[in-house]
């Protein structure tokens, strides 16, 4: 295993700390005119998304911790598990529900997704930043409401609910942010 030193931190770096696997957020190094060195350290744990500050002293030795990310196409879900096919051996790996965060309501079947994991352990999905869905319900625009930035609730193909504009009528496509759920556009064509 590759180890790492505090003074090697970078943004992004994974490490094991205290049995945790550790993201560095941000990193100082800092040198007080009395005393050691150290490196102040912002961290998430990369499977609870806790955030943390802790001080290091720059020599420090931890266990790099290299994340396995693998395309796999979301195929559909049974109850709590959904199913998701490894594009190379075409096997079906089952995840709970509780290892999908919150984008995972814009995703469809046959979507391709980055699953996480950690020594053979899955802890998390990356979903696409951006998906097209149909729109399949929507109340019509009230006419005459011209105000700017009006937005009325919409249900997309997945079941999730967003706010979009008024001029969005059922049946058309449009593009989300997953991150923030946000509409960003109808689709062309």
């Amino acid at each position: 295993m590759a180890t790492i030193t505090a003074g090697e931190f970078r943004n992004g770096k994974t490490f094991e700390y205290e049995g945790k696997i550790m993201q560095v957020i941000e990193f100082q190094h800092v040198k007080p005119g009395k005393g050691a060195a150290f490196v102040r350290t912002k961290m998430r744990n990369i499977v609870t998304g806790g955030v943390t500050e802790t001080s290091f002293n720059p020599t420090a030795k931890f266990e790099e911790a290299f994340i396995e990310r693998r395309d796999m196409e979301y195929s559909y879900n049974d109850g709590d598990l959904y199913y998701f096919m490894d594009q190379e051996t075409f096997d079906m790996i089952p995840l709970s529900k509780d290892v999908l965060d919150d984008s995972f309501r814009f995703i469809k079947e046959n979507t391709l997704c980055k699953i996480l994991s950690y020594k053979g352990n899955v802890f998390g999905i990356e979903t696409p930043n951006f998906v097209e869905l149909e729109v399949i319900k929507a109340d019509p625009g009230v006419k005459g409401d011209t105000a700017t930035n009006v937005t009325k609730p919409a249900t997309v193909e997945t079941g999730a609910e967003i706010k979009v504009p008024l001029f969005i009528n059922e049946g058309e496509k449009i593009q989300i942010d997953t991150r923030t759920g946000e509409y960003l556009g109808r689709v062309k064509g």
